[in-house]
């Protein structure tokens, strides 16, 4: 068990669940599902790598571990688990980001394809930290990188537009809250929320200094949209866009080094 002095944690927050179908290889679903809920991140064993499989093209969705994304058309999809042996990596998928009777996941790798709420995408890249989706048809491409009404953020799921895009308009105003490339993110242990004026809300659910090991959180829209659990120095985690490395740990704080431009 780990002491007071090293581990600090807050409540987590209630996920929303979405419908999603999927061909691949399944390993969960239908009515006859576990009444115990599957695990939504990796335990904090390090990571065999390889970091990323297959190439992310730049207009793809990028849906961060353990967190969702809301698709055209009603959908969503959540990274729910990671693997790696080595020398090939896989991601879990599951339809929803909180558990309940009648739902499935599957575990799929670059080229596998999904079908969500009646959409499909093609699974490009499989990473530690994100899976990045290709829509198939223009029409769902267009609907998400639709510029927004506003660039100001209104509450809830009003911000969707903001949130859950490939624009790039608002992902380089999201990019420009964050310090710039090789400069640090501090962000605060003990239930400090750092908010982003156009982008989400980052917090720190733990720090085990023991362990060398820590949580790190992102809502947006009213919904988790990252949950790294475990992450070590050295690790990559990725908010709005925007790559960072673990570079500190400490029982006040995680710095965050900036390494995408």
């Amino acid at each position: 068990m780990f002491s007071p002095a090293s581990r600090y944690g807050i409540a987590g927050a209630t996920l929303a669940l979405w419908a999603l179908t999927a061909c691949g290889s399944s390993s969960g679903g239908g009515g006859d599902d576990p009444t115990t809920a599957p695990t939504t991140t990796q335990a904090a064993a390090k990571d065999k790598g390889p970091q990323c499989v297959g190439e992310a093209p730049a207009d793809g969705v990028r849906v961060l571990r353990g967190g969702g994304f809301r698709l055209p058309g009603g959908g969503g999809v959540q990274y729910a688990a990671a693997g790696a042996d080595g020398t090939s990596r896989t991601a879990t998928l599951r339809d929803g980001a909180g558990y309940g009777a009648g739902q499935r996941q599957w575990t799929v790798k670059p080229g596998s394809r999904l079908t969500v709420s009646g959409h499909a995408y093609t699974v490009r890249q499989v990473c530690s930290y994100r899976v990045v989706l290709e829509p198939k048809e223009a029409k769902d491409k267009a609907a998400l990188a639709a510029a927004p009404e506003s660039m100001e953020f209104a509450g809830g799921a009003a911000d969707n537009p903001l949130c859950f895009t490939t624009n790039r308009a608002v992902l380089a105003a999201t990019s420009k809250s964050f310090p710039g490339a090789g400069q640090a993110l501090a962000l605060l242990a003990n239930g400090g929320v750092k908010q982003l004026p156009t982008g989400p809300s980052l917090t720190v659910s733990y720090i085990d200094t023991a362990a060398g090991t820590a949580g790190l959180g992102a809502n947006c829209a009213g919904l988790p949209v990252a949950l790294y659990k475990g992450v070590r120095v050295g690790d990559t985690v990725e908010f709005a866009g925007v790559l960072f490395k673990v570079s500190e740990l400490t029982e006040q704080a995680v710095r965050l080094t900036r390494t995408s431009e």
